[in-house]
């Protein structure tokens, strides 16, 4: 059973030597108890009591890292079943799996495919992250030939192979990657372990019944691999997503530490491409940390991609811009200025709209704390107050020799008191960002 803080204080130095990155040894007493911390960031706890908080110390799920550098993939380490609970930490890895019975035309439109699924969504960069190679022919020289190609992604890689001699050969030229080993299950995991452990490399374990599965990792861990991934694909949509949760629910809740290790899904090939989205989205929210796919247009992956980057985000804090005066397009002191909030979607909605214009603007960003504009209405976070003194503020003066003012059209009703605090003429702009592109075409050149 896990240790409570207080127990877990009474093993630690009680220094307060802050070693750890914690003002005190209570404090990281708190954070190994909720699994946030581990051990061994304290340098100073004695082999002793090292081996009393052993339970307590590891997290419920391990982090494991898959391929190096600045592309390397970390998952695992997660705290708690549902978002809300707290925060989700470590995006799952979402990959194409390419096989390897492709003709050398068909491989580099795959390759090329794979490079362009990266977009940027409300300010922030997202991409597919990881890349399979599956060894569809059985053989080991096309498997190596295409996991050699694929290097040119500077992507971390997962190599599937019922073979582990198909494995030891692609390894040959690509261990320092750090790739991860598909393909173990109870039949033949020694000699994948063995590999694994050789290589320095993690490793994925098979098996559809979550007990011989914990067996199963006991085993492999037992041998000397450490960094281990659950694959808990099953027959169809339902039995993974059983699968994915039971094994959450065990690692967090019962601290069943042969089930604490992240997992992976891969979607169904005999299903429609809707079809396999709609399982790929399944699986990113609960709670694959690897989901793998055969679909490599980018209309099918961009939902994935959003869908993660929505739910692996810190619920307390909304994603924001830097509060500011923004241009869009060549301004001058006579372009309009439009005010919106920070909060990320909100802005970059607004800027979309202003660029498909193509009428050079002033955005004018407010504080919020991150809110939408009704939000930021509601509590008082977009006032009259506070868009006038940003008016009024030397960014403005500078910028912008006019004195007219676009505001969001659900906030019409703070018109009047926004011209007597600020002296500016105010302009209700369109409820609606889709409106705006009329709206500075029509209304604004009329003024």
């Amino acid at each position: 059973m896990a240790l409570k803080a207080l127990d877990i204080f009474k093993l630690l130095p009680k220094t307060n030597c802050k070693k750890c990155g914690c003002p005190t040894c209570l404090a990281f007493a708190m954070k190994l108890a909720q699994k946030q911390a581990n051990l061994d960031q304290c340098p100073d706890v004695t082999a002793e009591a090292k081996a009393q908080l052993e339970g307590s110390a590891a997290p419920p799920i391990r982090l494991v890292t898959i391929g190096t550098g600045n592309s390397k993939l970390e998952i695992g380490n997660e705290t708690v079943m549902f978002r809300h609970e707290e925060s989700f930490y470590h995006p799952p890895g979402i990959g194409v799996v390419i096989p390897d019975n492709l003709d050398d035309n068909e491989l580099n439109a795959r390759i090329e495919a794979v490079e362009k699924l990266q977009f940027v969504r409300v300010g922030a960069h997202i991409r597919s992250d990881i890349v399979a190679v599956e060894n569809v022919s059985g053989q080991a020289d096309p498997f190596a030939k295409t996991a050699a190609a694929v290097q040119k992604l500077d992507l971390p890689t997962v190599l599937m192979s019922k073979e582990p001699a198909n494995i030891d050969k692609v390894l040959e030229s690509c261990k320092d990657k750090r790739p991860l080993i598909y393909g173990a299950s109870a039949d033949n995991w020694e000699k994948y372990a063995a590999i694994a452990k050789e290589k320095q490399c993690p490793l994925a374990v098979s098996e559809a019944d979550l007990d011989k599965l914990a067996a199963l990792t006991e085993k492999v861990k037992a041998a000397g691999v450490e960094d281990i991934i659950l694959d808990l694909t099953s027959a169809g949509i339902s039995e993974t997503l059983q699968a994915l949760t039971a094994a959450r629910q065990l690692a967090l809740k019962k601290n069943v530490r042969s089930l604490g290790y992240p997992s992976l899904a891969i979607s169904s090939s005999a299903q429609t491409a809707g079809e396999q989205v709609a399982e790929c989205c399944t699986y990113i929210a609960k709670y694959a940390g690897i989901v793998l796919t055969g679909l490599h247009h980018p209309e099918y992956i961009l939902p994935l991609l959003t869908l993660r980057q929505n739910l692996y985000t810190d619920p307390r804090k909304p994603i924001q811009v830097e509060p500011k005066l923004n241009q869009v397009g060549t301004v001058t002191t006579t372009s309009p200025l439009l005010i919106t909030t920070n909060f990320s979607l909100t802005y970059y909605t607004v800027e979309g709209e202003v660029e498909a214009s193509r009428i050079p603007s002033f955005i004018g960003a407010i504080d919020t704390d991150g809110t939408s504009v009704l939000t930021a209405f509601a509590s008082d976070k977009l006032t009259a107050e506070k868009i006038a003194a940003f008016l009024k503020s030397d960014a403005v003066k500078d910028k912008v020799t006019h004195k007219k003012v676009i505001i969001p059209g659900y906030v019409a009703v703070m018109s009047g008191a926004l011209e007597e605090e600020s002296g500016w003429k105010v302009l209700v702009g369109p409820r609606e960002a889709s409106g705006l592109p009329k709206y500075l075409k029509t209304v604004w050149k009329s003024e």
